[in-house]
């Protein structure tokens, strides 16, 4: 008798579960708005409950699955990484940096609160990050010492911080593809990249399994921002949820402006094909990452 088909894997509702635990767990570990000073605790929560996809904790509650770990084991490390992905765009929306009005289809940080607070929010928002990540355990494989050092190193200055100097001090300028490069795979792979990491060390994985975790986030991290900036310039304002065509007006390094935007698509492909063959060692049980890639990775806003 041949064994009954398993069901396909249900991402909407998977996301949508785990998403509704994931604010549940950042309104535990963020203060309250009403505690003192109330402004700076309204201006966090404001930005980090503004409506995002939560794709980053997804993708460390994912890869905790993949390597056999619990997500609740990996769920205050997959906070950490959202209050950084946060903070970084609370500053880079600021006027000194992009001077965004609206982000996820609402007025901005420093639009509701002021320049000042703004600043400051996501000032808090970096450091509550380790304040989280300090309260997961350890594992054998993996102590605190790893997990603060694996999320210092992708949001400090040889990483997040260098992506985004490198992007402002690109503006305007001729920049050569490998230099567009080194801005998105600082930018943005690495936080995604680390996100993938940190779910599967929470999971005390395999070192293996770690390179192996390591090789896909990346990929899908430069495929995404590859992507994202050839939505920049074919999608609308309301489809998107912030400015549109903002990366032309400033004079952004972009792939469609380097390249063009026929072959960003096929460098986009090319990503997303090796972040696809990056999880090919889990023999199937990487069901909610190569998902989450797919959606990530085919995605229009």
């Amino acid at each position: 008798m041949s064994s009954p088909k398993s069901s396909p894997f249900d991402l909407g509702s998977w996301v949508q579960t785990r998403s509704k635990e994931v604010d549940h767990a950042l309104d535990r570990f963020l203060p309250k708005a009403t505690v003192r000073p109330g402004t700076i605790h309204k201006a966090m929560r404001y930005s980090l409950f503004a409506g995002g996809k939560r794709m980053r904790p997804a993708l460390a509650l994912a890869a905790a699955e993949a390597c056999g770990g619990d997500s609740k084991e990996a769920m205050p490390l997959a906070c950490a990484v959202e209050c950084i992905h946060t903070y970084s765009l609370i500053h880079d929306d600021l006027p000194a940096m992009d001077n965004d009005d609206f982000r996820r289809g609402k007025p901005t940080n420093h639009k509701v609160f002021g320049e000042g607070i703004a600043v400051l929010a996501g000032d808090a928002l970096l450091t509550q990050a380790f304040e989280i990540a300090a309260q997961a355990r350890s594992w054998p494989r993996y102590s605190h010492r790893d997990l603060a050092l694996e999320i210092a190193k992708a949001s400090g200055s040889l990483q997040l911080i260098a992506g985004q100097v490198a992007d402002l001090e690109g503006e305007g300028k001729k920049v050569s593809l490998a230099q567009l490069q080194y801005i998105h795979e600082r930018k943005t792979s690495a936080l995604l990249c680390c996100s993938v990491r940190l779910g599967g060390m929470s999971a005390n994985c395999t070192p293996a399994q770690l390179q192996t975790l390591t090789d896909f986030g990346y990929n899908v991290g430069l495929a995404f921002q590859v992507i994202d900036d050839i939505l920049d310039v074919t999608q609308s304002t309301e489809t998107l949820g912030k400015t549109a065509g903002k990366d032309v007006t400033a004079q952004k390094a972009t792939y469609p402006r380097l390249v063009g935007l026929e072959k960003s698509k096929k460098i986009a492909a090319s990503l997303t094909a090796k972040a696809f063959a990056a999880l090919k060692p889990f023999r199937g049980r990487a069901v909610a990452l190569e998902a989450l890639a797919k959606y990530l990775l085919e995605r229009d806003r």
